[in-house]
């Protein structure tokens, strides 16, 4: 497969990983489908960082769409566009890692949810061996909004897992720009000598 190729499959592959992350993101404001919690500021801080909206999603996005012109014939898809979907790229993989990060956060400390009459996020205080993710039995601290626990766990999970293949792309579109502009781009009409 030549370079140009590569980097239309590439980004063809990261359209929808930067839907799924900004879906993501847009749905943890809203806790058991309930605006309510956003207006009262009951929001796990990790989603107000926006790791899915702006870092795999705006800064993952800019780079596909010029990923994507990379694989086309005409202007872009020459040495120097390769040369300049390197630097692209690299941005969706600094995107890609500050989405890993938030996500990250976001299942290690656990949602803000309400345990008793105060707001908190019960696991990121606790001092024990036990870690909420390993047992189940410690979700019930979570009293409000209703399924807190698995509704972070699924999102923030999907969050992570866009991200990391959101990362390996643009790695791998970084390899492939180096080659397209060492190489070329097997557009005969697009070479530049």
């Amino acid at each position: 497969m030549c370079t140009g190729k590569c980097s239309r499959c590439i980004a063809i592959t990261l359209y929808p990983l930067v839907v799924i992350s900004i879906i993501c993101n847009i749905v943890l404001f809203f806790p058991d489908g309930n605006v309510t919690y956003d207006k009262d500021g009951h929001i796990t801080e990790e989603v107000k960082y926006m790791g899915g909206l702006i870092g795999g999603g705006v800064l993952v996005l800019l780079p596909a769409l010029y990923i994507h012109l990379t694989g086309k014939k005409g202007c872009y898809g020459n040495r120097c566009g390769m040369f300049l979907s390197i630097a692209f790229a690299a941005v969706g993989v600094a995107g890609g890692l500050y989405s890993i990060i938030v996500a990250v956060l976001g299942l290690q400390n656990g949602p803000l949810c309400k345990t008793g009459l105060v707001w908190t996020t019960p696991f990121k205080e606790l001092t024990d061996d036990s870690h909420y993710l390993m047992d189940k039995t410690l979700w019930s601290l979570c009293t409000e909004p209703k399924n807190i626990v698995e509704f972070n766990l699924g999102l923030f999970g999907t969050l992570l897992a866009t991200s990391c293949l959101q990362v390996i792309l643009c790695a791998t579109q970084m390899i492939n720009g180096l080659f397209g502009c060492l190489c070329g781009t097997c557009n005969k009409e697009a070479q530049i000598a």
